[in-house]
Protein backbone atom coordinates (compact mmCIF):
# COMPACT_ATOMS: atom_id res chain seq x y z
CA UNK A 1 0.00 0.00 0.00
CA UNK A 2 1.28 3.34 -1.02
CA UNK A 3 1.10 6.35 0.95
CA UNK A 4 -0.38 9.45 -1.55
CA UNK A 5 1.51 12.38 -0.29
CA UNK A 6 5.57 12.91 0.16
CA UNK A 7 6.47 12.18 4.04
CA UNK A 8 9.31 14.58 5.36
CA UNK A 9 11.53 13.56 8.81
CA UNK A 10 15.11 14.47 8.70
CA UNK A 11 15.83 12.66 12.15
CA UNK A 12 14.44 8.96 11.19
CA UNK A 13 16.93 6.29 12.14
CA UNK A 14 18.27 3.24 10.48
CA UNK A 15 16.28 -0.18 11.28
CA UNK A 16 17.99 -3.25 10.93
CA UNK A 17 15.65 -6.72 11.46
CA UNK A 18 17.10 -10.14 11.33
CA UNK A 19 16.53 -11.90 7.89
CA UNK A 20 17.29 -8.80 5.88
CA UNK A 21 20.60 -7.32 5.34
CA UNK A 22 21.60 -3.90 5.25
CA UNK A 23 23.72 -3.99 2.23
CA UNK A 24 21.10 -5.42 0.18
CA UNK A 25 18.33 -2.79 1.43
CA UNK A 26 20.86 0.13 0.42
CA UNK A 27 21.81 -1.85 -2.98
CA UNK A 28 17.89 -1.51 -3.71
CA UNK A 29 17.34 1.46 -2.47
CA UNK A 30 14.46 0.58 0.25
CA UNK A 31 15.32 1.86 3.90
CA UNK A 32 13.48 0.60 7.29
CA UNK A 33 12.54 2.76 9.74
CA UNK A 34 10.06 3.93 12.65
CA UNK A 35 7.63 6.35 11.88
CA UNK A 36 5.44 7.36 14.36
CA UNK A 37 6.53 3.88 16.33
CA UNK A 38 5.76 1.63 13.28
CA UNK A 39 8.40 -0.04 11.37
CA UNK A 40 7.88 0.99 7.92
CA UNK A 41 9.74 0.49 4.59
CA UNK A 42 10.90 3.74 2.99
CA UNK A 43 11.92 4.78 -0.60
CA UNK A 44 12.05 7.84 -2.71
CA UNK A 45 10.38 8.59 -5.94
CA UNK A 46 13.58 8.41 -7.74
CA UNK A 47 13.95 4.86 -6.35
CA UNK A 48 10.65 3.59 -6.49
CA UNK A 49 11.03 0.94 -9.67
CA UNK A 50 14.32 -0.18 -7.49
CA UNK A 51 12.40 -0.29 -4.28
CA UNK A 52 9.49 -2.31 -5.21
CA UNK A 53 11.40 -5.07 -6.94
CA UNK A 54 13.07 -5.95 -3.88
CA UNK A 55 9.75 -4.56 -1.54
CA UNK A 56 7.75 -7.73 -2.04
CA UNK A 57 10.57 -10.21 -1.56
CA UNK A 58 10.53 -8.60 2.72
CA UNK A 59 9.85 -11.31 4.84
CA UNK A 60 7.30 -9.23 6.65
CA UNK A 61 4.53 -7.08 4.84
CA UNK A 62 5.50 -3.11 6.00
CA UNK A 63 3.54 -0.29 4.94
CA UNK A 64 5.50 1.37 1.95
CA UNK A 65 6.23 5.10 3.25
CA UNK A 66 7.40 7.79 0.24
CA UNK A 67 10.20 10.00 1.54
CA UNK A 68 10.99 13.80 0.08
CA UNK A 69 14.66 13.56 -1.67
CA UNK A 70 16.25 15.10 1.33
CA UNK A 71 14.89 12.77 4.39
CA UNK A 72 15.69 10.15 1.91
CA UNK A 73 19.17 11.70 1.58
CA UNK A 74 19.63 11.72 5.48
CA UNK A 75 18.18 8.36 6.49
CA UNK A 76 20.53 6.17 3.03
CA UNK A 77 23.65 8.48 5.21
CA UNK A 78 22.87 6.66 8.25
CA UNK A 79 22.49 3.24 6.99
CA UNK A 80 25.82 3.90 5.04
CA UNK A 81 27.64 5.05 8.26
CA UNK A 82 26.72 1.50 9.83
CA UNK A 83 27.21 -0.58 6.88
CA UNK A 84 30.88 1.39 6.95
CA UNK A 85 31.04 1.20 11.05
CA UNK A 86 30.48 -2.87 10.36
CA UNK A 87 32.99 -3.36 7.68
CA UNK A 88 35.54 -1.11 9.75
CA UNK A 89 34.76 -3.66 11.99
CA UNK A 90 35.54 -6.64 9.85
CA UNK A 91 38.51 -5.23 8.32
CA UNK A 92 40.17 -4.53 12.05
CA UNK A 93 38.99 -8.28 13.10
CA UNK A 94 40.26 -9.34 10.07
CA UNK A 95 43.61 -7.28 11.08
CA UNK A 96 44.15 -8.54 14.50
CA UNK A 97 43.96 -12.32 13.28
CA UNK A 98 46.41 -11.81 10.08
CA UNK A 99 50.18 -11.31 10.53
CA UNK A 100 53.07 -8.95 9.82
CA UNK A 101 52.23 -6.75 6.77
CA UNK A 102 48.60 -7.52 6.10
CA UNK A 103 47.14 -5.99 9.09
CA UNK A 104 48.55 -2.65 7.49
CA UNK A 105 44.88 -1.21 6.28
CA UNK A 106 47.02 0.36 3.49
CA UNK A 107 45.53 3.54 2.05
CA UNK A 108 47.26 3.86 -1.52
CA UNK A 109 45.92 0.14 -1.97
CA UNK A 110 42.39 1.20 -0.85
CA UNK A 111 42.15 3.91 -3.19
CA UNK A 112 43.25 1.28 -5.87
CA UNK A 113 41.03 -1.34 -5.14
CA UNK A 114 37.75 0.52 -4.02
CA UNK A 115 35.84 1.80 -6.90
CA UNK A 116 36.32 4.92 -7.92
CA UNK A 117 35.62 7.39 -5.34
CA UNK A 118 34.80 10.55 -7.44
CA UNK A 119 32.35 7.97 -9.79
CA UNK A 120 30.67 6.24 -7.26
CA UNK A 121 26.90 8.02 -7.14
CA UNK A 122 27.28 7.05 -3.12
CA UNK A 123 29.31 8.23 -0.56
CA UNK A 124 30.13 5.42 0.96
CA UNK A 125 33.70 4.98 -0.56
CA UNK A 126 34.40 8.52 1.03
CA UNK A 127 33.08 7.48 4.57
CA UNK A 128 35.06 4.27 4.29
CA UNK A 129 38.20 6.25 3.44
CA UNK A 130 37.79 8.21 6.34
CA UNK A 131 37.37 5.82 8.79
CA UNK A 132 40.32 3.78 7.18
CA UNK A 133 42.14 7.13 7.84
CA UNK A 134 41.85 7.23 11.61
CA UNK A 135 42.52 3.21 11.55
CA UNK A 136 45.52 3.53 10.15
CA UNK A 137 46.89 6.84 11.88
CA UNK A 138 45.99 4.80 15.06
CA UNK A 139 47.57 1.92 14.39
CA UNK A 140 50.99 3.70 13.60
CA UNK A 141 50.48 5.46 17.20
CA UNK A 142 49.96 9.13 15.12
CA UNK A 143 49.31 12.63 17.13
CA UNK A 144 47.79 14.31 14.22
CA UNK A 145 46.52 14.00 10.77
CA UNK A 146 47.40 16.48 8.63
CA UNK A 147 45.10 17.22 4.96
CA UNK A 148 46.68 19.29 2.80
CA UNK A 149 45.68 21.36 -0.04
CA UNK A 150 48.12 22.33 -3.12
CA UNK A 151 47.65 23.66 -6.64
CA UNK A 152 47.18 20.32 -8.29
CA UNK A 153 46.99 17.57 -5.72
CA UNK A 154 46.70 17.09 -2.13
CA UNK A 155 48.42 15.25 0.66
CA UNK A 156 47.90 13.40 3.63
CA UNK A 157 50.68 13.50 6.52
CA UNK A 158 50.56 11.69 9.85
CA UNK A 159 52.50 13.16 12.65
CA UNK A 160 54.24 10.12 14.42
CA UNK A 161 56.85 10.97 17.00
CA UNK A 162 56.62 14.16 16.70
CA UNK A 163 58.03 13.99 12.98
CA UNK A 164 55.18 14.39 9.62
CA UNK A 165 55.36 12.18 7.24
CA UNK A 166 53.28 11.71 3.87
CA UNK A 167 50.76 9.06 4.00
CA UNK A 168 49.17 9.48 1.07
CA UNK A 169 48.59 12.00 -2.63
CA UNK A 170 45.05 12.18 -3.05
CA UNK A 171 43.26 14.33 -6.22
CA UNK A 172 41.87 17.28 -5.44
CA UNK A 173 38.67 17.02 -6.41
CA UNK A 174 38.63 13.79 -3.24
CA UNK A 175 40.44 15.84 -0.79
CA UNK A 176 37.10 18.20 -0.78
CA UNK A 177 34.35 15.18 -0.64
CA UNK A 178 36.85 13.79 2.56
CA UNK A 179 36.64 17.25 4.41
CA UNK A 180 33.23 17.05 3.96
CA UNK A 181 32.90 13.88 5.74
CA UNK A 182 35.00 14.83 8.34
CA UNK A 183 32.83 18.20 9.10
CA UNK A 184 30.15 16.50 9.28
CA UNK A 185 30.80 14.01 12.08
CA UNK A 186 32.68 16.97 13.63
CA UNK A 187 29.21 18.88 13.58
CA UNK A 188 30.42 21.75 11.02
CA UNK A 189 29.07 23.95 8.56
CA UNK A 190 29.52 22.33 5.46
CA UNK A 191 28.93 25.11 3.02
CA UNK A 192 30.99 27.31 5.21
CA UNK A 193 34.66 27.21 3.27
CA UNK A 194 35.68 30.91 3.60
CA UNK A 195 36.43 31.35 7.49
CA UNK A 196 38.17 28.78 9.89
CA UNK A 197 36.06 26.21 12.15
CA UNK A 198 36.71 24.22 15.18
CA UNK A 199 35.21 21.27 16.06
CA UNK A 200 35.29 17.88 17.59
CA UNK A 201 34.50 14.64 16.96
CA UNK A 202 34.37 10.93 18.53
CA UNK A 203 34.83 7.57 16.39
CA UNK A 204 35.03 3.82 18.12
CA UNK A 205 38.22 1.98 17.01
CA UNK A 206 38.99 -1.49 18.19
CA UNK A 207 36.32 -1.10 21.43
CA UNK A 208 37.99 2.26 22.16
CA UNK A 209 36.74 5.63 22.04
CA UNK A 210 38.91 8.35 20.55
CA UNK A 211 38.11 11.83 20.65
CA UNK A 212 39.66 13.88 18.30
CA UNK A 213 40.26 17.38 17.90
CA UNK A 214 39.44 18.81 14.59
CA UNK A 215 40.86 22.24 12.94
CA UNK A 216 39.79 23.58 9.63
CA UNK A 217 41.37 26.19 7.87
CA UNK A 218 40.99 27.89 4.57
CA UNK A 219 44.05 28.09 2.43
CA UNK A 220 44.47 29.76 -1.12
CA UNK A 221 44.13 26.39 -2.61
CA UNK A 222 41.24 25.48 -0.56
CA UNK A 223 40.72 24.17 2.77
CA UNK A 224 42.95 21.99 5.36
CA UNK A 225 42.30 19.98 8.15
CA UNK A 226 44.22 19.05 11.16
CA UNK A 227 42.86 16.71 13.59
CA UNK A 228 44.87 16.06 16.77
CA UNK A 229 44.00 12.62 18.61
CA UNK A 230 43.16 13.00 21.88
CA UNK A 231 43.74 10.09 24.68
CA UNK A 232 42.14 8.54 27.48
CA UNK A 233 43.51 9.27 30.89
CA UNK A 234 43.57 5.07 31.04
CA UNK A 235 46.19 5.81 28.69
CA UNK A 236 48.33 8.46 30.42
CA UNK A 237 52.26 7.18 31.47
CA UNK A 238 52.64 7.01 35.48
CA UNK A 239 55.38 9.53 36.38
CA UNK A 240 57.95 6.53 36.81
CA UNK A 241 57.35 5.56 33.02
CA UNK A 242 57.75 8.92 31.36
CA UNK A 243 61.48 7.92 30.77
CA UNK A 244 62.86 10.51 33.37
CA UNK A 245 66.01 9.61 35.38
CA UNK A 246 65.45 7.95 38.56
CA UNK A 247 67.04 10.84 40.52
CA UNK A 248 64.49 13.41 38.70
CA UNK A 249 61.30 11.41 39.58
CA UNK A 250 62.63 11.08 43.19
CA UNK A 251 63.08 15.11 43.63
CA UNK A 252 59.84 15.67 41.11
CA UNK A 253 57.93 13.33 44.00
CA UNK A 254 59.22 15.48 46.33
CA UNK A 255 58.00 18.25 45.23
CA UNK A 256 54.66 16.91 45.28
CA UNK A 257 54.23 16.56 48.27
CA UNK A 258 54.29 20.17 49.06
CA UNK A 259 50.66 21.67 49.86
CA UNK A 260 51.19 25.01 48.77
CA UNK A 261 53.29 26.26 45.77
CA UNK A 262 53.71 26.20 42.23
CA UNK A 263 55.32 23.74 39.48
CA UNK A 264 55.96 24.16 36.33
CA UNK A 265 56.57 22.13 33.66
CA UNK A 266 58.09 23.84 30.30
CA UNK A 267 59.19 23.14 26.74
CA UNK A 268 58.16 24.28 23.20
CA UNK A 269 55.53 22.54 21.30
CA UNK A 270 54.68 18.38 21.54
CA UNK A 271 57.24 18.45 24.20
CA UNK A 272 55.10 16.26 26.52
CA UNK A 273 54.23 19.09 28.88
CA UNK A 274 50.79 18.00 29.52
CA UNK A 275 51.26 14.40 29.65
CA UNK A 276 53.26 15.48 32.22
CA UNK A 277 50.91 17.62 34.26
CA UNK A 278 48.66 14.94 33.99
CA UNK A 279 51.22 11.86 35.57
CA UNK A 280 51.67 14.47 38.45
CA UNK A 281 47.80 14.79 38.90
CA UNK A 282 47.83 11.09 38.93
CA UNK A 283 50.47 10.75 41.32
CA UNK A 284 48.72 13.39 43.68
CA UNK A 285 45.24 11.87 43.63
CA UNK A 286 43.57 11.32 46.35
CA UNK A 287 39.78 10.54 47.26
CA UNK A 288 40.56 13.09 50.38
CA UNK A 289 41.50 16.04 47.64
CA UNK A 290 39.65 18.46 45.70
CA UNK A 291 41.71 18.18 41.68
CA UNK A 292 40.27 21.15 39.25
CA UNK A 293 41.91 21.60 36.06
CA UNK A 294 41.13 24.06 33.79
CA UNK A 295 42.57 23.50 30.25
CA UNK A 296 42.31 24.42 26.35
CA UNK A 297 41.18 21.59 24.97
CA UNK A 298 41.05 18.74 27.65
CA UNK A 299 43.12 16.25 26.08
CA UNK A 300 42.96 13.59 28.34
CA UNK A 301 39.82 12.63 30.31
CA UNK A 302 40.02 11.79 33.23
CA UNK A 303 37.05 10.08 35.44
CA UNK A 304 37.71 11.66 39.06
CA UNK A 305 38.66 15.07 38.43
CA UNK A 306 36.58 18.07 37.39
CA UNK A 307 38.19 19.28 34.24
CA UNK A 308 36.83 23.03 32.86
CA UNK A 309 37.49 23.51 28.84
CA UNK A 310 38.23 27.09 28.32
CA UNK A 311 35.87 28.96 26.07
CA UNK A 312 36.99 32.05 24.82
CA UNK A 313 34.39 32.81 22.58
CA UNK A 314 31.57 33.03 25.86
CA UNK A 315 34.81 34.83 28.21
CA UNK A 316 35.57 31.77 30.02
CA UNK A 317 39.41 32.26 29.83
CA UNK A 318 42.34 30.78 31.86
CA UNK A 319 42.37 33.69 33.85
CA UNK A 320 37.92 33.84 34.23
CA UNK A 321 38.00 30.01 35.37
CA UNK A 322 40.53 30.37 38.09
CA UNK A 323 39.22 33.28 39.84
CA UNK A 324 35.92 31.10 39.86
CA UNK A 325 37.83 27.79 40.45
CA UNK A 326 39.58 29.41 43.61
CA UNK A 327 35.69 29.44 45.51
CA UNK A 328 35.27 26.05 44.58
CA UNK A 329 37.70 25.20 47.30
CA UNK A 330 40.21 23.26 45.46
CA UNK A 331 43.53 21.79 47.14
CA UNK A 332 45.08 21.21 43.75
CA UNK A 333 44.92 23.49 40.41
CA UNK A 334 45.80 22.92 37.32
CA UNK A 335 46.54 25.41 34.58
CA UNK A 336 46.61 24.30 30.90
CA UNK A 337 49.24 27.02 30.03
CA UNK A 338 50.19 30.79 31.90
CA UNK A 339 49.26 32.55 28.53
CA UNK A 340 49.41 36.00 29.81
CA UNK A 341 50.20 38.22 32.80
CA UNK A 342 46.49 37.98 34.39
CA UNK A 343 46.58 34.24 34.76
CA UNK A 344 50.36 33.95 36.20
CA UNK A 345 49.32 36.69 38.88
CA UNK A 346 46.24 34.94 40.04
CA UNK A 347 47.98 31.66 39.47
CA UNK A 348 50.93 33.10 42.24
CA UNK A 349 48.46 34.66 44.20
CA UNK A 350 46.70 31.03 44.63
CA UNK A 351 50.36 29.15 45.59
CA UNK A 352 50.64 31.70 48.27
CA UNK A 353 47.43 31.00 49.59
CA UNK A 354 47.63 27.74 50.16
CA UNK A 355 47.13 25.76 46.81
CA UNK A 356 49.36 23.76 45.03
CA UNK A 357 49.13 24.35 41.42
CA UNK A 358 50.83 23.08 38.49
CA UNK A 359 51.13 24.58 34.73
CA UNK A 360 53.20 25.28 31.60
CA UNK A 361 55.09 27.95 30.16
CA UNK A 362 56.66 27.70 26.48
CA UNK A 363 59.93 28.27 27.38
CA UNK A 364 63.08 26.83 26.56
CA UNK A 365 65.00 26.28 29.60
CA UNK A 366 64.36 26.44 33.62
CA UNK A 367 66.76 29.80 33.82
CA UNK A 368 64.41 31.24 30.58
CA UNK A 369 60.94 30.44 32.69
CA UNK A 370 62.42 32.47 35.57
CA UNK A 371 63.17 35.51 33.47
CA UNK A 372 60.06 35.11 31.23
CA UNK A 373 58.07 35.18 34.87
CA UNK A 374 59.35 38.08 35.55
CA UNK A 375 58.65 40.07 32.38
CA UNK A 376 55.06 39.35 33.00
CA UNK A 377 55.52 41.61 35.66
CA UNK A 378 55.63 38.70 38.85
CA UNK A 379 57.80 40.48 41.44
CA UNK A 380 60.83 38.47 41.87
CA UNK A 381 60.01 37.97 46.05
CA UNK A 382 56.70 36.41 44.67
CA UNK A 383 58.75 34.01 42.69
CA UNK A 384 60.77 32.78 45.52
CA UNK A 385 58.28 32.40 47.82
CA UNK A 386 55.73 30.70 45.21
CA UNK A 387 58.00 28.87 42.76
CA UNK A 388 58.37 25.11 44.17
CA UNK A 389 60.65 23.80 40.77
CA UNK A 390 60.77 23.99 37.26
CA UNK A 391 61.14 20.81 35.27
CA UNK A 392 62.19 21.85 31.19
CA UNK A 393 61.48 18.93 28.97
CA UNK A 394 61.59 17.40 25.66
CA UNK A 395 60.73 14.34 23.91
CA UNK A 396 64.22 13.05 22.00
CA UNK A 397 63.32 10.02 19.54
CA UNK A 398 65.81 7.00 19.94
CA UNK A 399 67.11 5.27 17.46
CA UNK A 400 65.92 1.74 16.51
CA UNK A 401 68.03 -0.75 18.00
CA UNK A 402 67.44 -3.28 14.55
CA UNK A 403 68.55 -0.91 12.20
CA UNK A 404 71.08 1.99 13.73
CA UNK A 405 74.60 2.13 12.13
CA UNK A 406 77.70 3.67 13.79
CA UNK A 407 78.64 7.30 12.30
CA UNK A 408 81.27 9.07 11.76
CA UNK A 409 81.35 12.68 13.15
CA UNK A 410 81.84 15.86 10.81
CA UNK A 411 85.20 17.87 11.87
CA UNK A 412 83.01 21.02 12.19
CA UNK A 413 80.41 19.22 14.19
CA UNK A 414 82.78 18.11 16.80
CA UNK A 415 84.26 21.34 17.16
CA UNK A 416 80.80 23.16 17.45
CA UNK A 417 79.53 20.76 19.86
CA UNK A 418 82.29 20.12 21.78
CA UNK A 419 82.10 16.37 21.32
CA UNK A 420 85.68 14.29 21.19
CA UNK A 421 86.20 13.27 17.20
CA UNK A 422 86.83 9.37 18.15
CA UNK A 423 83.45 9.00 20.09
CA UNK A 424 81.40 6.30 18.77
CA UNK A 425 77.85 7.58 18.00
CA UNK A 426 75.43 6.17 15.63
CA UNK A 427 72.99 7.13 12.84
CA UNK A 428 69.27 6.51 11.78
CA UNK A 429 68.85 3.98 8.74
CA UNK A 430 65.32 2.80 8.52
CA UNK A 431 63.33 -0.12 8.71
CA UNK A 432 60.15 -2.68 8.46
CA UNK A 433 60.45 -2.81 12.25
CA UNK A 434 60.70 1.27 12.63
CA UNK A 435 58.53 2.05 9.80
CA UNK A 436 61.59 3.00 7.65
CA UNK A 437 62.01 6.19 10.16
CA UNK A 438 65.22 4.83 11.53
CA UNK A 439 63.50 6.00 15.09
CA UNK A 440 61.10 3.18 17.32
CA UNK A 441 59.91 5.17 20.55
CA UNK A 442 60.31 8.58 21.92
CA UNK A 443 61.90 9.25 25.45
CA UNK A 444 61.48 12.52 27.96
CA UNK A 445 64.51 13.99 29.43
CA UNK A 446 64.32 17.55 31.10
CA UNK A 447 66.37 19.64 33.89
CA UNK A 448 64.35 20.21 37.15
CA UNK A 449 65.25 23.13 39.12
CA UNK A 450 63.95 23.37 42.34
CA UNK A 451 63.87 26.27 44.19
CA UNK A 452 66.40 26.40 47.04
CA UNK A 453 68.44 28.59 48.90
CA UNK A 454 71.01 29.60 46.26
CA UNK A 455 68.45 30.48 43.95
CA UNK A 456 66.56 32.30 45.86
CA UNK A 457 69.50 34.58 46.84
CA UNK A 458 70.27 34.72 42.93
CA UNK A 459 66.88 35.92 42.32
CA UNK A 460 67.29 39.30 44.93
CA UNK A 461 69.78 40.55 42.52
CA UNK A 462 68.76 39.41 39.11
CA UNK A 463 66.52 37.32 36.86
CA UNK A 464 68.27 37.78 34.16
CA UNK A 465 68.76 33.94 32.09
CA UNK A 466 72.08 34.27 31.39
CA UNK A 467 73.45 34.50 34.97
CA UNK A 468 71.07 32.19 36.01
CA UNK A 469 71.46 30.12 33.60
CA UNK A 470 75.67 30.17 34.17
CA UNK A 471 75.41 30.34 38.40
CA UNK A 472 72.51 26.90 37.82
CA UNK A 473 75.50 25.06 35.93
CA UNK A 474 77.84 26.36 38.46
CA UNK A 475 75.25 24.80 41.14
CA UNK A 476 75.03 21.46 39.15
CA UNK A 477 72.01 21.26 37.08
CA UNK A 478 72.10 18.61 34.48
CA UNK A 479 71.31 20.14 32.01
CA UNK A 480 69.18 19.31 28.82
CA UNK A 481 72.17 19.56 26.46
CA UNK A 482 74.28 17.23 28.84
CA UNK A 483 71.43 14.55 28.80
CA UNK A 484 71.73 14.40 25.25
CA UNK A 485 75.35 13.89 24.84
CA UNK A 486 74.92 11.28 26.85
CA UNK A 487 72.05 9.55 25.04
CA UNK A 488 74.39 10.40 22.31
CA UNK A 489 77.41 8.83 23.45
CA UNK A 490 75.16 5.86 24.48
CA UNK A 491 74.34 4.72 21.07
CA UNK A 492 70.58 5.80 22.11
CA UNK A 493 70.17 8.93 19.57
CA UNK A 494 71.54 10.38 16.56
CA UNK A 495 73.76 13.67 16.30
CA UNK A 496 70.61 15.11 13.85
CA UNK A 497 68.27 14.46 16.34
CA UNK A 498 70.42 15.65 19.54
CA UNK A 499 70.93 19.32 17.33
CA UNK A 500 66.91 19.49 16.67
CA UNK A 501 66.24 19.09 20.56
CA UNK A 502 68.68 21.31 21.43
CA UNK A 503 72.34 20.36 21.61
CA UNK A 504 74.21 23.02 23.05
CA UNK A 505 76.94 24.63 21.16
CA UNK A 506 80.23 24.40 22.73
Amino acid sequence: MFTAHLHHDLNLEATEIEGVETEILVKNYLLLTHINEELVACTSQEYIVDASNYYNKLPEHLPLVILDEESFERLFNRYLEIRTDKQIETMQEEGENAEGEDDELSLTEFLRTSSDILTSEESAPIIKFVNALFYQAVKRKASDIHIEVHEKRGEVRFRVDGILSKNVDLEKKVISLIISRIKVISNLDISENRIPQDGRTQIKISGETLDIRVSILPTFYGERVVMRLLMQSGSVPHLHELGFPESIVNDVRNLLRNSHGIILVTGPTGSGKTTSLHAFLQEVESPELNLITVEDPVEYKSETISQIQVNEKVGLTFAASLRSILRQDPDIIMIGEIRDEETAQIAVRAALTGHLVFSTLHTNSAAATISRLADMGIEPFLISSSLLGIMAQRLVRRLCENCKEEDVIAEEFAEEYDIPSNTKIFKSVGCKKCNYSGYSARQSIGELLIMNDMVKDLLKETTDEHTISKALEKGHLVTISMQLKTMLYNGETSLDEAIRIGLAHA
